[in-house]
């Protein structure tokens, strides 16, 4: 059995690109929901190489806890950025029967924010 490499956020950003701009036999919803959970993933990977770089071990908590201490840790605005679109995301990425999901100008917007997010907090 060969081992899965872990997906890098850079990754996880293109997945969602290519979830948005083709057809790829899932519903219009399901490739929203899909690239929705494709960038809250790339979120929490950068927060978790950043955390584990001032703290070791933080990365270890929940992703509620650790967007709550990322304004400790970088500046505040961006902190309150990530904590926003990480939010939206997970509401995003959830199946309700009684919602329609997020729309392709959300996931579009959204996919904008974790893009600029991951490349001020990677450098």
């Amino acid at each position: 059995m060969r081992n899965a490499s872990p997906a890098s956020a850079e990754d996880l950003l293109l997945t969602a690109d290519r979830l948005l701009t083709s057809r790829l036999g899932a519903t219009g919803t399901g490739r929203r929901r899909g690239a929705s959970l494709a960038l809250r993933t790339a979120l929490e990977i950068t927060v978790d190489h950043v955390l584990e770089g001032v703290v070791p071990g933080l990365s270890r908590t929940t992703a509620r806890a650790k967007m709550l201490c990322l304004r400790c840790y970088i500046a505040a605005e961006t902190a309150r950025r990530a904590n926003a679109v990480w939010s939206h995301l997970c509401l995003g990425c959830h199946y309700h029967q009684y919602e329609i999901g997020p729309s392709h100008d959300q996931v579009r917007t959204w996919r904008a924010e974790v893009g600029e997010l991951v490349r001020l907090l990677a450098s």
